[in-house]
């Protein structure tokens, strides 16, 4: 020790303690990692004797294996209590975490405010730019929440998309608790560079402070959840602290979702028809399918109540398949009672349009019923297209070619470039209502429907008017050269046997 320069910084401090020579031999995992030294030290400047050379050997060995199993143990532990994705703690982890914060809360009359946090459209980044994508971006994020609060709160991710803060120690003031979420809410909302692609996402965030939202984790969790979706509901990247009647909204949902789940299978749902009427010659040629639930205590249920809670759920998937099914089966019905030919159009949901095998229920729904491919229309949004452009042609080819007709449904209220418009196989364009209520009057309105129906007369593809309504609404359309109408002015959606009498009625033959 006296004379070895390896041990110049060190030998005042092992001297004083009377040491003269040390043996240390490195502590390896069995892969030949580092993991430590064990060493021997002696009064006297002297060679190791055999026995402690192989005792030096043998503990070396035997630490190596202690160390490994320790090491072991601690990634498992850290693996069963974190997210491997992110590194936050997850759902095990949180329950641990929220219980400490609330006994804390409770010994000295503090707050603890949890935090429920939903990515908005996260899937969408999935479907568009894959799950590599998907992944940096939730990573992104999460730092960007680590970064906003304080190191003895905790970020959780539980899974997905969703987070969960836990701030502990907080103050009885809902406006400073507000300006930590805003650094959140804007911390998330901020541009995101992934590869070549600049991503924005938001959040749509739910507050529930202990003790006034609940004393136990559950409750807070519970409720939190509750104002998360609550902010989903209204409009997306916001925060909304916990109410009482919240709970009352979540339960009716989850009401909502089992009574969905049991329509299918009762048979509640119902098909209406509307007419789509030739405006030239006052002709019904076509009708689209609506559909309806008879509520066996509501009553009937329009679409906007139910739709989106299907969409949500995927049960839009099976009843969409139903739709399609009995769509088709009616139209091959009226065909085979002597009734002219007419196609029926069947709108296609977001989450239908996604699904791998569209083609071949479609296919199916042909097969079934027996009805010719050119009497079936799909009506797909302007919103739904776009969101993945080579995606939506590729299917829409394959529909095409089976000889199924392709229109691009609420046309001029999404963002379709000219370049791939003219990409689509697409038979018709529908002017969404919201430009027909005041075409009559309307500058604006005017604009944008006589240069819908100038572009489909361009692009070879025949323009309908949906929420026709007025003369003075059919008086414009007559006017700038549109093909067809569809609205209240000729029929409100009927029953399958209205529209018997509507194809026997003169004109219609």
């Amino acid at each position: 020790i006296m004379q070895d320069p390896l041990w110049e910084d060190y030998r005042e401090l092992v001297s004083a303690f009377g040491y003269r020579s040390c043996w240390s031999t490195p502590i390896l995992s069995h892969q030949g990692t580092v993991l430590g030294v064990f060493a021997m030290y002696s009064m006297t400047v002297r060679e190791p004797a055999e026995a402690e050379t192989g005792l030096i050997d043998f503990t070396t060995r035997i630490a190596g294996i202690a160390i490994e199993r320790k090491l072991a143990e601690d990634q498992i532990h850290f693996m069963a209590n974190h997210d491997v994705l992110t590194g936050l703690p997850n759902r095990a982890l949180l329950e641990d975490r929220l219980s400490q914060a609330i006994l804390y809360a409770q010994r000295y009359d503090r707050w603890v405010t949890v935090v429920f946090i939903d990515l908005d459209n996260f899937k969408l980044v999935n479907d568009t730019l894959g799950h590599n994508a998907g992944d940096e971006l939730l990573k992104t994020v999460a730092g960007r929440m680590v970064e906003c609060v304080r190191a003895t709160d905790t970020v959780v991710r539980l899974g997905g998309d969703e987070f969960v803060i836990v701030l502990f120690d907080q103050p009885t003031n809902v406006d400073l608790i507000s300006e930590t979420l805003e650094m959140i809410r804007a911390a998330i909302a901020a541009p995101v560079h992934i590869g070549e692609h600049h991503l924005r996402t938001t959040a749509s965030i739910g507050i529930a402070n202990y003790p006034k939202d609940g004393v136990s984790p559950e409750a807070l969790l519970a409720n939190a959840d509750a104002a998360m979706y609550r902010a989903k509901e209204l409009g997306r990247d916001n925060f909304q602290f916990y109410t009482p009647e919240f709970n009352l909204r979540a339960h009716e949902k989850f009401v909502l979702q089992e009574q969905l789940r049991n329509a299918v299978a009762r048979s509640e749902f119902v098909l209406l028809y509307q007419p789509q009427v030739d405006l030239r010659s006052g002709r019904v040629f076509a009708v689209e399918a609506l559909i309806r639930w008879n509520h066996p205590t509501l009553g009937v249920v329009a679409p906007m109540t139910f739709i989106p809670t299907a969409e949500e759920t995927g049960l839009i998937v099976p009843i969409g398949d139903w739709v399609l099914q009995e769509a088709c089966r009616q139209n091959k019905a009226w065909q085979d009672a002597g009734l002219p030919p007419m196609t029926v159009c069947v709108n296609v949901s977001a989450r239908q349009f996604k699904e791998k095998n569209l083609v071949g229920r479609v296919v199916n729904a042909l097969r079934e019923s027996g009805l010719e491919a050119s009497y079936l229309e799909l009506e797909l949004t302007e919103s739904l297209i776009m969101q993945d452009i080579d995606l939506a042609v590729a299917t829409m080819n394959e529909l095409q070619h089976l000889g199924v007709q392709i229109s691009i449904d609420d046309f001029g209220t999404g963002y379709s470039s000219l370049s791939a418009l003219k990409r689509f196989p697409v038979a018709r364009l529908k002017i969404d209502k919201s430009f027909i209520n005041d075409v009559a009057e309307d500058e604006n309105d005017q604009a944008v429907a006589s240069a819908v129906i100038s572009l489909g007369q361009k692009l070879n593809m025949r323009v309908i008017a949906e929420g026709v309504e007025t003369d003075d609404q059919i008086a414009f359309l007559l006017k700038n050269n549109c093909d067809e109408m569809q609205g209240y002015h000729f029929s409100k959606p009927v029953s399958a046997g209205d529209i018997e009498k509507l194809l026997n009625a003169p004109g219609n033959s």
